[in-house]
């Protein structure tokens, strides 16, 4: 019988950015997914895309290391996520406007 491991990939940032935002984007995360409506989920978004362009912005960037690249990626593509959020919560403004 196999045994599921229950094991979190996590990214070793060398500065130590990673694990500060990230615990702010998780808490972000959560606010959106808790929102009801898209509207209620465009304010979180934009915090979270404030939150996301911190690592994106890491001087310390090395495109040799695969941690920093998993960072940049995930935080690309919460950046896309949470701009789409925010396009959603302004059509939902105006459709019920």
């Amino acid at each position: 019988m196999r045994r599921k491991m229950n094991r979190q990939a996590s990214i070793h940032c060398p500065i130590g950015l990673f694990p500060r935002q990230e615990e702010e984007i998780a808490h972000l995360t959560q606010e959106i997914n808790h929102a009801r409506t898209a509207a209620e989920k465009a304010p979180w978004a934009q915090a979270l895309i404030e939150a996301v362009d911190v690592l994106l912005a890491c001087e310390q960037y090395d495109g040799k290391s695969l941690d920093c690249r998993l960072c940049r990626n995930f935080s690309e593509l919460r950046h896309k996520t949470a701009s789409l959020v925010i396009k959603a919560g302004r059509l939902d403004v105006k459709r019920n406007a």
